[in-house]
Formats: structure tokens, C-alpha cells, sequence
């Protein structure tokens, strides 16, 4: 038997996805809590205060919402202006209810030893103003299912 560590996939965005699903199967408001210093954060920076920014993921406030391994990726709308927001997992800082504060908060660490855990921006989402032509060619397009008539 080897003492070598085998490498694990952090717990940060299994636990990210789960506990969005039972704050919304609670009907509370899921808050947000990303470190904006960190790289390839993608926020409206005017909003940002101590480095820190709460955003609001509420399926009504967001659109074309991606939670991966690797990074959060959305459309929201900010002053009515509808900006394209990506934020690694790595600088996600906490996920809570508004109404009472329950959720899961990380250790800003947690990332600090794990290799290849910095990604690269993806491409611009489409805004909600795009045409479907100009959203076709403005991001890769995923695989998806559609019920049919």
C-alpha cells in the first residue's frame, strides 16, 4: 500500500450545487458571496466593496445560469443593464438563504494547494439583446434536452 496522496476534486461546487437546490426548494433568495480580487473574476466591478461582492441568484433575477466544476457563469442585470457575470469556484466565498442566513460559507484557502484549478475565462455569454444568429456565434452552444410536442 502507497502513502501517496491521491488528488481529489474539491467538495466547493458539489456542495455549491446543493445547497442552491435546497435554498430554492425552500423558496428563500440564494445571496451569493465571491471574493472579486480573485483572478478571472468577471462582476460589475462598481459594485464591489472590501474586495467582496453578494449577488442575488435567484432564477428569477439571472438567466442562462452554468455551475460547473470549474466556475459559476450568468446573465444578470444590473442599473437594467444585462452584463455577463463568470466567477471561479475558487473565489466563491459563501452561498446563503437572505432570509435567515443558512448555507455554507469556505475557507478562502481551501484552494490554495489544489493544481490546475484556475481557468480560463469562457467565452462572452450572449446578452439578452442578441439575436439567435448572434448568440449562435457568440458561444459554443451545449448539449441539451427539449420536451416536443
Amino acid at each position: 500500500m502507497t502513502t501517496d496522496a491521491i488528488p481529489v476534486t474539491p467538495t466547493r461546487p458539489y456542495l455549491i450545487r446543493a445547497i442552491y437546490e435546497w435554498i430554492n426548494d425552500n423558496q428563500l433568495t440564494p445571496y451569493l458571496l465571491v471574493n472579486a480580487e480573485e483572478a478571472h473574476v468577471k462582476v460589475p466591478r462598481q459594485y464591489v466593496r472590501d474586495g467582496q461582492i453578494v449577488l442575488n441568484l435567484a432564477p428569477h433575477a439571472i438567466h442562462r445560469l452554468d455551475m460547473d466544476n470549474e466556475a459559476l457563469s450568468f446573465l444578470g442585470r444590473f442599473g437594467g443593464v444585462s452584463q455577463s457575470l463568470y466567477i471561479p469556484v475558487r473565489a466563491v466565498l459563501g452561498l446563503y438563504a437572505r432570509e435567515n442566513g443558512q448555507g455554507l460559507f469556505f475557507d478562502p484557502q481551501e484552494y490554495a494547494n489544489v493544481a490546475g484549478t484556475d481557468p480560463a475565462p469562457l467565452a462572452e455569454l450572449p446578452s439578452e439583446t442578441d439575436t439567435p444568429a448572434e448568440a449562435a456565434t457568440s458561444a459554443p452552444k451545449k448539449p441539451g434536452l427539449r420536451v416536443l410536442d
